[in-house]
């Protein structure tokens, strides 16, 4: 990303005209390249230098090399061949003809030029107000699940799922209080947390278990780890969870009495197998989690990743929770963009015959934007089909 900045800025320092526009072009680019590089050391580093930069600031950074340079490169390999090509037949104009021409284009000419390297700057800043707006906003999401046998007692009951909070660089401050606000406002018999309580961050861990603890519950609140919660240290994540007294799930069982009936919460732990063989590995665990399945007690699973729904579904789980997806961060619509592409259930409910899936989009993130995929609570009514 670092050689990709170079090059551009050299490229639209050459495109501006000589003056404010290529003085604002070398700005930006240096302040995107050097904002990078300080949040890449400050995170191998573990030294914290990235959270001096306000939020704005690395909303920007990351709208840039993560949408900007991608869309760049996209239009550099159409344009380029059109160019050259342009290049190769036309043919050149008389030296008088050319005068002419050249006195009339130039005020057109200096426009475009000023137009095209005030792009990037112009493109990135106003994505980033975007960015803002979402940043601090929480939907609640509802579904009423009609669940096959589920026992006369729990008809009714009502759970706030919690995923994705990615307590840290984005999600902080107001939207934490909010996010409180909402569920408590529930009043829900059961808050489930299915992952990613941090962003990657353990110095933000502190600041995710005390919104855990905020989070007010009829009958109890469980957690389970996702991947970003490991980034940093994973056996210091779990250590420290564990110690917070928080009912935390890894690859473990419990049971919670809900209106005088029990409630088995499964929750797994995430699996670290990256490739081809992740689906299968999330398999594998998934079937030799629900083997402490209790019969007297009504099963949930608790799953970060959503395609441990088909192991899930296989061993006739009625109800599985899951995050992860973020409801596909970037979608054209419902059913195309990065959700798709990259997983087979990635936002709201999903049924195989008897066994339901619920995907939340998740209240924080790891990227600022979202577009088609707000960030949500989850509110789950159960009732006996």
């Amino acid at each position: 990303m670092v050689s990709l900045d170079i090059i551009w800025w050299i490229l639209f320092a050459r495109i501006a005209t000589p003056g404010p526009a290529r003085i604002l072009v070398s700005i930006f680019m240096a302040a995107m390249m050097l904002g990078l590089i300080t949040i890449i050391v400050a995170r191998m580093s573990r030294a914290g230098w990235d959270r001096v930069i306000p939020k704005f600031a690395v909303s920007a950074i990351f709208i840039w090399h993560f949408i900007g340079l991608g869309l760049l490169a996209l239009i550099g390999v159409v344009a380029i061949p059109i160019l050259l090509g342009h290049r190769i037949i036309s043919r050149k104009p008389s030296a008088k003809i050319e005068q002419t021409a050249e006195s009339a284009a130039w005020s057109r000419r200096d426009f475009l030029r000023f137009g095209a390297a005030l792009l990037p700057p112009v493109f990135t800043i106003g994505l980033t107000g975007v960015a803002m707006y979402q940043l601090n906003r929480v939907r609640v999401r509802r579904f009423v699940l009609p669940i096959a046998d589920l026992p006369s007692d729990l008809d009714g009951m009502t759970i706030a799922q919690v995923s994705d909070t990615h307590v840290g660089r984005f999600t902080k401050g107001e939207v934490l209080e909010e996010t409180v606000r909402l569920v408590n406002g529930l009043g829900a018999d059961l808050v489930l947390l299915t992952g990613d309580l941090i962003n990657d961050a353990l110095a933000d861990l502190d600041a995710g278990l005390e919104l855990a603890r905020k989070m007010k519950a009829r009958f109890g609140l469980a957690i389970i780890e996702g991947n970003h919660d490991l980034i940093e240290n994973p056996r210091e994540f779990e250590t420290r969870v564990r110690a917070s007294g928080i009912p935390f799930l890894l690859d473990e069982s419990t049971i919670m009495n809900v209106r005088g009936f029990p409630v088995q919460l499964l929750g797994l732990r995430w699996t670290r197998v990256y490739g081809k063989g992740r689906d299968a590995a999330i398999g594998m665990e998934v079937r030799k989690l629900l083997e402490q399945r209790s019969a007297e007690a009504f099963p949930i699973l608790l799953a970060h990743h959503p395609h441990a729904f088909d192991a899930a579904a296989e061993k006739g789980m009625p109800l599985t929770l899951s995050g992860h997806t973020h409801g596909g961060q970037l979608m054209l619509n419902e059913q195309l963009g990065f959700g798709p592409v990259l997983f087979r259930y990635w936002s709201g409910l999903y049924e195989r015959g008897a066994s339901k899936l619920i995907v939340s989009n998740g209240v924080g993130n790891w990227f600022p934007l979202r577009v088609n995929a707000p960030a949500e609570i989850v509110h789950l009514i159960l009732r006996r089909a």
